[in-house]
C-alpha cells in the first residue's frame, strides 16, 4: 500500500462525498494551503489510488430500477476462454460490475436494467455470444445501502 497520511484521508473522504469540492474549500476545511491540497491530490492521483472523478445517477428516475445479480459458472476455465468472456462482457453496458470470483461460483455481474424483460434480451445475448454452463440471476427487490465511498 502507497503511504497515506491522515491529511490524504480527509482529502480522499471529503472527495468521495462530493468530487465538485474545490481546492480551495477543500484546503480550508482541511487547514492546509491550497498549493498543498493540490499537490496532494495530484500525488493520490498519480499513484493510482485517485482513479476518476464521476457524477453518481439515481437510476429510478432514469428507468432502470432493476438491479440484477448474475452468478455465473464456466466448464472452460481457460485463457482464452477468460479473455473472450470479459471481452464479451465488458462491451455490455447494461453490466455495471464485474468480478472473478473464489468458490462454487465463477464470476459475478452486476446488471442495471429497466425491466425483467430487458434483464431477459440482455442474458440471451450473453449466451449468445459466449459458452457458460450455468447462469443463477437474483432479482434486487429493494436497495438498503449503495455508496461508492471506501471506509477510510
Amino acid at each position: 500500500m502507497i503511504g497515506i497520511d491522515e491529511t490524504d484521508r480527509q482529502i480522499l473522504r471529503h472527495l468521495q462525498r462530493d468530487a465538485t469540492t474545490s481546492l480551495e474549500s477543500l484546503a480550508e476545511q482541511l487547514s492546509v494551503s491550497v498549493n498543498t491540497c493540490w499537490r496532494r491530490v495530484r500525488r493520490l492521483e498519480e499513484n493510482g489510488i485517485l482513479t476518476g472523478r464521476v457524477a453518481i445517477c439515481n437510476p429510478e428516475p432514469l428507468g432502470l430500477g432493476q438491479t440484477v445479480f448474475v452468478a455465473i459458472r464456466t466448464r472452460d476455465h481457460s485463457a482464452k476462454w477468460l479473455e473472450s468472456f470479459a471481452e464479451t462482457v465488458t462491451q455490455i453496458p447494461e453490466v455495471v460490475e464485474f468480478y472473478r470470483m473464489a468458490g462454487d461460483v465463477d464470476y459475478l455481474l452486476k446488471i442495471v436494467v429497466g425491466s425483467v424483460s430487458e434483464y431477459d434480451r440482455v442474458y440471451k445475448s450473453l449466451i449468445k455470444q459466449i459458452e457458460i454452463a450455468d447462469v443463477s440471476a437474483t432479482f434486487a427487490m429493494e436497495c438498503l445501502k449503495n455508496t461508492t465511498e471506501l471506509p477510510l
